[in-house]
């Protein structure tokens, strides 16, 4: 039977809408496979043209005759951007997305960008920030910060055995993988049927050095011309990462995030085409760096949800890393304290290599003491203040020893919302199904110019407005904020403690470009006592005097509405504990919590990850949560409320019939828990089963079924693989 190869020609971001179809001949038919180069013959003029193969099919859905046949696979390697297609291609067909919207993911935008002599190269801010607070003198000890952390740092390069265990056993690992990928031919049938390095799993302690083990392994890399990607979950880690990696490996890293403007991203992506770099630091679109020589993916802090994409193609960033390391016959090395449940539950099986640290790095520096306080027992005894006795004691404590605070919670602004005390009527944003958060900026007048009164904001569409004197329902004046964000406890933090310097750290703080790695210099260089902010705070950080951090209210992320909130609440609460007593210097943390009996604080405050994990894992089987099934979020949305009803209801009970027959549960259709977003009405409709090709199956029917419909054009669609 005849078979076809789908063909891109250009591989720049804006000329992928579509791709050309080709007979393949038969004497080539064991060398094409999704992402290898090609010739074909493309115009009016049949002129060779280079292009790369995107799917292999035997239905080409155009008359044979029509159809030219591809001319020739060049005899080079798989290059950088063939493995981009067949990445391209598994997102499309994985996630649902179009190959078009897959395509424009993982290939950068080739357009040039103009030279501009004060465009500044993001390494080297991120290095002058540091430098700059390096000059600053420490009163209390007459050291300079240099000083103290190039010390530190010496001290801190010399492996634990823990450390020395591991890269040693990764260093074989993947010299012996290299052996044995030498000895097979150099052009296999299809870059899949290449079995490649399981993945490792390096699952540590906070605080047990797990970067100096990605250091080592980066060091090997460079020894053998090969180049690594290590991949962050958020922007604020850029600060630190940056600086500890450029510090082994100078001008050899290069950074991408989405704060670079369009010429800095561009740069950044050049370095790493023409071989100028050999580190690439960055949340998931890192991970399409075009090295030519890639031998090492690092996923720090794996158990982030930030590696799952929330928008189309939405990807998970650790299995599409997966599949790039088996490409290019690379190691994916996966780390964190508090491991996701499917990558513990795959290393467990052996699917993935497990590796321990159990200690910490830093020689006499211990795992924080946990105290953990129940804060209805603190309002019982009067206690209206965000701060429990203990905790207030402990900060008094602190501050006149001249050590460091880190305060956690996970909600930014003044207030969680305002209400009428008179008649009940809560301020609500007219675009979205949520209550308004009241900040203690001003609300400007765009007209006037005027400051008018505090600001209300909606932290989903950006809807802005002035807080009101009367209920706009009943007209009390009895009108308030409830709750508390950030700026309300720095507020408390500075009426309670007045001569305490504080730094606040959440979306609105760092929404200006370099915010983040001002506000974590600043605080690392000890021109603050206090750091307090929302969950960026709390991932990854390493400060050495701070001795003391203070979770403000563990409660907050237990009652979202999805399945794995009680994994979420372990993880900050784990994550925020180890940023305490990292150095000598022994550390405290406070966990204030309404429910400190549930699971998830218990075992966090416990600091025991297997308790949590044997508890959870019960409650993901009972219920056929993942990882022991798998799950889909169909998403419905539509500005038209009934379009998206129907739709929804029209769905369901065509997939029901195909559901009963295959034992999948359909669950829903029901609104999403913001059920308008933007003017935008939502609804989802969940499908569970223990296949994934069921689910896939499933997926790809309703995605048919829809687009041939009236719906079609009235409603939205969006598709989320659960893990």
């Amino acid at each position: 039977m005849a078979r076809y190869a789908k063909v891109i020609i250009d591989c720049s971001a804006e000329a992928v809408d579509r791709a050309f179809t080709y007979r393949i001949p038969e004497a080539l038919s064991a060398e094409v496979f999704p992402g290898v180069r090609v010739l074909v013959p493309f115009g009016s003029a049949s002129a060779p043209r280079a292009g790369y193969v995107t799917e292999i099919t035997e239905d080409p859905g155009f008359p044979e005759e029509r159809i030219k046949e591809l001319l020739e696979v060049p005899k080079d390697a798989l290059q950088a951007e063939g493995e981009m297609i067949v990445l391209a291609a598994f997102m499309a067909r994985e996630y649902g997305s179009t190959m078009n919207q897959a395509l424009k993911t993982v290939l950068p935008v080739k357009r040039s960008v103009r030279k501009n002599s004060r465009r500044k190269d993001p390494v080297e801010a991120i290095r002058s920030l540091s430098e700059d607070g390096d000059r600053q003198e420490r009163p209390e000890t007459g050291e300079t910060a240099s000083e103290e952390s190039g010390n530190r740092l010496r001290k801190e390069l010399s492996l634990t055995k823990e450390q020395a265990a591991v890269v040693e056993d990764l260093k074989a690992r993947f010299s012996e993988a290299q052996k044995l990928k030498a000895g097979r031919s150099r052009r296999q049938p299809s870059p899949h049927m290449e079995e490649g390095l399981r993945p490792s799993l390096l699952f540590g302690v906070t605080g047990s050095g797990k970067t100096l083990v990605y250091i080592r392994l980066i060091e090997y890399m460079q020894s053998l011309g090969k180049q690594t990607i290590v991949l962050i979950p958020e922007i604020s880690l850029t600060y630190q990462t940056v600086r500890e990696l450029s510090a082994s490996f100078g001008d050899r890293v290069a950074v991408m995030h989405s704060r670079l403007s369009a010429g800095e991203r561009y740069e950044q992506y050049e370095k790493a085409r023409a071989g100028a770099i050999d580190v690439m630091v960055g949340p998931r679109s890192a991970l399409f760096t075009p090295f030519s020589q890639l031998g090492l993916i690092v996923i720090d802090e794996e158990h982030e949800q930030a590696y799952h994409s929330d928008t189309s193609p939405r990807y998970d960033a650790r299995a599409v890393a997966r599949l790039r390391a088996k490409l290019c016959g690379g190691m994916l090395l996966l780390g964190s304290a508090t491991p996701s449940l499917l990558s513990f539950t795959r290393a467990q099986a052996g699917e993935y290599v497990l590796y321990r640290l159990e200690k910490r790095a830093v020689e006499g520096a211990a795992l924080p003491r946990i105290h953990l306080c129940d804060m209805r027992k603190e309002l019982l005894s009067g206690n209206r203040t965000p701060f429990s006795g203990t905790l207030r004691e402990m900060m008094e404590d602190r501050l006149q020893r001249g050590q460091q605070i880190m305060l956690f919670l996970n909600r930014r602004g003044y207030a969680g919302f305002v209400s009428c005390r008179s008649c009940g009527h809560v301020l609500k944003c007219p675009h979205c199904d949520v209550s308004m958060t009241a900040h203690n900026d001003w609300y400007r007048d765009r007209r006037g110019g005027k400051e008018r009164a505090a600001l209300l904001s909606c932290h989903y569409c950006g809807y802005r407005a002035p807080m009101p004197k009367t209920c706009p329902v009943c007209g009390s004046p009895y009108i308030a904020p409830f709750g508390m964000g950030t700026q309300k406890l720095e507020a408390a933090v500075k009426r309670e403690f007045p001569r305490a310097r504080v730094l606040r750290m959440d979306a609105d703080t760092t929404s200006r470009k370099g915010a983040h790695e001002r506000i974590l210099a600043d605080f690392s260089e000890g021109r603050a006592d206090i750091l307090l902010g929302t969950q960026m705070i709390v991932k990854g950080h390493d400060f050495p005097k701070v001795t003391l951090v203070g979770i403000i209210a563990a409660d907050f992320s237990l009652n979202a509405p999805e399945y794995d909130a009680a994994e979420r609440t372990f993880q900050l609460l784990t994550q925020a504990s180890g940023r305490a007593g990292r150095s000598r210097l022994p550390g405290d943390v406070v966990i204030q919590s309404y429910d400190p009996s549930h699971y998830a604080v218990e075992t966090a405050a416990a600091q025991d990850y297997l308790r949590f994990y044997q508890r959870e894992m019960g409650y993901r089987r009972l219920m056929g949560y993942p990882p022991f099934g798998e799950m889909l979020e169909v998403r419905f949305q539509s500005p038209e409320e009934a379009a998206v009803e129907a739709c929804a209801r029209e769905a369901a009970d065509w997939l029901s019939a195909y559901a009963r027959e295959a034992g999948a549960e359909l669950i829903g259709p029901c609104n999403a828990a913001l059920y308008k977003v933007n003017d935008n009405y939502r609804k989802i409709l969940y499908i569970k089963h223990g296949s994934h090709a069921i689910i896939i199956r499933m997926r790809d029917m309703l995605k048919a079924h829809v687009l041939g419909g009236e719906q079609a054009r009235q409603v939205q669609l969006g598709y989320d693989l659960l893990t």
